[in-house]
This record gives structure tokens, sequence and C-alpha cells, in this order.
């Protein structure tokens, strides 16, 4: 029997939700503006990771934002997310009084706080079968299969929405390929050694006694 009493923590307000997912979405997308900024990061990327942003649908957005999370980690140390969860209630909330009794709320404090964790933190991992490695995202579907020696997902600072590739190793060479189910390679495996850089370009391969540069698109990156 639905009461008064029952009527909250019993049923979820929809567009209540949706607004709080919205406001949510928003003071993210400002904690990654913080983050490009305080790594000095081009004006001009950040210019267009935010025009990229404000062309998808909340949803999307809230994909695009995890993903750079899972490459970017650092981006939410120190975040408190009871702060970025109290602000969206506030932009939600038309009266003070309404606030606080949100905040207050602990049964909803705590179910839209494992929401956002649940939308935002989704970090990959590398798995193993027969000892050879790929990688899965936080819900179990794969990435990459399972079918290297070797790999590296680079975790570096980037200031765009850029998908890095993985440094592989397949039977003695290195290649890149990206994360996205399909096996894409982005550069062949035909490399002595593929390391990590701190700046673009993000990759150098060796060849024999040869150092190339290469992008993350798996272009040789111009001297």
């Amino acid at each position: 029997m639905i009461t008064q009493e029952n009527f909250d923590a019993s049923y979820v307000d929809t567009i209540e939700q949706q607004e709080i997912d919205k406001f949510v979405c928003n003071e993210m997308s400002r904690q990654i503006h913080r983050y490009i900024k305080a790594m000095k990061g081009t004006h001009r990327n950040m210019v267009m990771f935010e025009e990229r942003l404000q062309t998808m649908t909340i949803p999307e957005r809230e994909k695009a934002i995890a993903r750079y999370i899972d490459l970017n980690r650092h981006a939410i140390d120190g975040l408190d997310f009871k702060i970025v969860l109290t602000r969206a209630m506030a932009n939600y909330c038309d009266t003070f009084e309404y606030l606080v009794s949100m905040v207050n709320d602990r049964r909803k404090m705590v179910s839209y706080l494992k929401r956002i964790r649940d939308k935002y933190i989704k970090f990959h991992e590398i798995v193993e079968k027969d000892g050879k490695f790929g990688m899965a995202d936080c819900d179990g579907n794969i990435l990459i299969e399972p079918e290297y020696d070797f790999l590296r997902t680079p975790y570096i600072y980037v200031d765009d929405l850029l998908t890095m590739p993985v440094i592989a190793e397949k039977e003695g060479k290195f290649g890149l390929l990206l994360p996205d189910g399909k096996g894409t390679e982005v550069a062949p495996f035909i490399y002595s050694d593929i390391s990590l850089r701190d700046e673009p370009p993000f990759f150098e391969a060796r060849k024999g006694r040869c150092k190339i540069l290469l992008n993350a698109d798996g272009t040789k990156a111009q001297k």
C-alpha cells in the first residue's frame, strides 16, 4: 500500500533523477576543465573538449567523461563526490529548505553517490587467458581479445577526448591497438619495442637501430 511515509523510499522521481544527472554531469565537466587548466593544457584543445561535450546527450557525455577519467585517473584526485552531488542538488532545488531536506536524506545521498560512481568510475582491467593478455571494460566486455604476450595501457595526461591506443606485443614484435572491441591495429607489429613518452608524440618505437616517434593514430611524427 502506498503511503506518504513510504513513497520516497519506494519510488524514484524520474524527473528529479534526470535533472540531478544533468547537473552532476555539468559538475564533472567543470572538474575536467579545472584539471586540464591545472596541467597547463592547450586552450584550443580545452575549448574543443568542451565543444565536443556540448554536442552530446547527457548519457553520451557521461560515457565520454568516464573514458577520459579512465585514461587520466589523476583528474579526480581529491575530488569529493559529496560536494559534486550537493552542488548538483543546489542547482535542482528551488528553495534552501528543499536543498537541506535532500542533503539530510541519507538514503537519497547514498543512492545518488553510488549512481555517480557507477557512471563515472569505469576502469578497465587486464585479463589473462592461457598465458595471453587482453583487456575488458568495467562490465567485463572484451575490448582487446586475450591474444597478446604483453599489454600496456598508457595512463598519461591528454587535454582532449582522444582514445589512446594500447602498446601490445605479439610473437616478439610490438604494435599499437585501439581498445575498441574490434582489434583495430593503428601501428603494425613490426617494432622491436615501443615505449611511452610524457608528451606528444606519445610513443617511441624502435626498429633495429632506428628510433621512430609515433602519434596516437599510429602515424609517424614529423621531426
